[in-house]
């Protein structure tokens, strides 16, 4: 008689004999099989048996059934076979399975696909209790700001820079600090101001005489920009001929002087702080430098709890060292394997949606877009949220991506793209509401958008 076992989710190490002949599944109670998986559908599939074979059925679900890694709408399973529903994964089973093809092989084998290495897949299987401790360890010097965390690690895993904004005193050079030393990187701190040059952060060449040959000569010395992490504090403090200088590092990791190119270190991250109040003598970034940061990062005002913490901590003994977790190996690996995340059609298209609403041209742009919106975000933020929501997804360790991971990487990715209209400022309306209001109207896509061919 068949079983499935299920491999991860609420009911992970649990089997299921299979006697009967229906089985649906689904968030929905009352089902045969009700899963507490907000990935799921209330309907979500159903297992079925046909003509002497057991057969998988999708029930047009939000984020559809995978089998062995691939969508389908239905399939006849084999001995081995691991389905998908939201997070829920399950092996069918029946007898004893070779060796090689053990449930968690099979999941591995499915799920991250033929280009994902063995060490790739055991780093993300360990990945939770990574962030788990990457929080403990940031922890001991910075009370709260879980978000702001979690967000900081999003970016970074999916390569991308970060854009922090808060008043002074709201611990963002130190959290960013505190970040390097747990991830292990080499950190550096660059505090803009008005008098500040291109070469004080790219380097400079220098003309000095060759000891041996008595010749002068051109020696390169590197700046401060040669690190892992760079902290570039108050960055809207001088002149954009500086705040220039970091796009092609930013880009192209890679600064040029002179004539000749240096490859920067990899991993490489821009972390750069604005103080959002005191404007007077400041240069704001433009639009085009703005969409380089994958994120921007609002840094709040603590809990009354997280403060009465802070001044305890802050003002008592010595202050605790927190220890790095990760290895700079270890990040590179994992954003690699983030790149290789599967993604379905449906947040696909849930990503082109969202990011079409901000953009008031698009016919179909909800009405707080065409009232609101003076211009909406381009294509790099559809990229910038999937990249966002598979990094989110490694975090917990999953290797499956949904629109609630889109939905709650979108402030931060959409906040700085969108520009708000004399309208929207007499009414207070910021773009981090309008933001908030998309979210609440754009829905995700339902059976009627799959009608017809797909094109991939």
């Amino acid at each position: 008689m068949n079983e499935i076992e299920f491999t991860s989710g609420q009911m992970a190490g649990r089997k299921l004999t299979l006697s009967g002949e229906k089985y649906t599944m689904g968030r929905k109670s009352g089902l045969d099989i009700t899963l507490d998986d907000d990935s799921c559908s209330g309907d979500h599939a159903e297992l079925r048996m046909e003509g002497g074979e057991w057969k998988i059925v999708d029930h047009h679900s939000s984020n559809g059934t995978w089998l062995n890694g691939k969508k389908i709408s239905s399939e006849t399973l084999s001995l081995g076979d691991v389905v998908q529903v939201g997070n829920t994964k399950f092996v069918f089973l029946g007898g004893d399975l070779p060796a090689e093809e053990k449930p968690v092989a099979r999941v591995q084998e499915h799920l991250a696909g033929p280009s994902a290495s063995g060490d790739e897949l055991a780093i993300v299987e360990k990945m939770r209790a990574h962030a788990d401790s990457i929080r403990r360890e940031v922890g001991k010097v910075i009370v709260g700001q879980v978000d702001v965390l979690d967000q900081i690690l999003m970016c970074i895993l999916a390569g991308g820079h970060a854009l922090l904004i808060g008043l002074p005193g709201m611990a963002k050079t130190l959290t960013v600090r505190t970040i390097a030393q747990v991830l292990n990187l080499k950190f550096k701190r660059v505090q803009f101001t008005p008098d500040l040059m291109p070469g004080d952060i790219i380097g400079t060449d220098v003309l000095e005489t060759n000891p041996s040959t008595g010749e002068k000569e051109f020696r390169f010395i590197r700046g401060p920009i040669f690190c892992n992490l760079l902290l570039a504090d108050e960055i809207n403090r001088t002149p954009p001929k500086t705040q220039a200088a970091l796009l092609e590092a930013m880009q192209e990791k890679m600064v040029t002087a002179g004539n000749t190119s240096y490859t920067l270190e990899e991993p490489f991250f821009v972390l750069a702080t604005q103080n959002p109040i005191e404007q007077e003598g400041t240069y704001p970034l433009p639009e085009a430098q703005l969409d380089r940061f994958m994120f921007n990062i609002w840094v709040d005002y603590p809990l009354p709890h997280e403060e009465e913490e802070i001044l305890r901590a802050t003002t008592g003994g010595a202050r605790v060292e927190p220890q790095p977790v990760l290895t700079q190996e270890e990040l590179l690996q994992l954003q690699s394997v983030v790149r290789k995340v599967p993604v379905s059609d449906h947040v696909i298209k849930y990503v082109t949606r969202l990011v079409g609403a901000t953009r008031r041209q698009n016919p179909d742009a909800p009405q707080v877009t065409k009232t609101f919106v003076s211009t909406g975000a381009g294509p790099r933020a559809g990229q910038y949220l999937i990249l966002a929501a598979k990094a989110m997804a490694i975090l917990e360790g999953r290797i499956h991506v949904s629109c609630a991971d889109i939905r709650r990487a979108a402030p931060p990715v959409l906040r700085h793209r969108i520009l708000t209209n004399f309208a929207a400022d007499s009414e207070g309306l910021t773009p981090l509401d309008i933001v908030k209001k998309l979210l609440e109207e754009v829905p995700e896509p339902g059976a009627e958008a799959y009608a017809g061919p797909q094109k991939r």
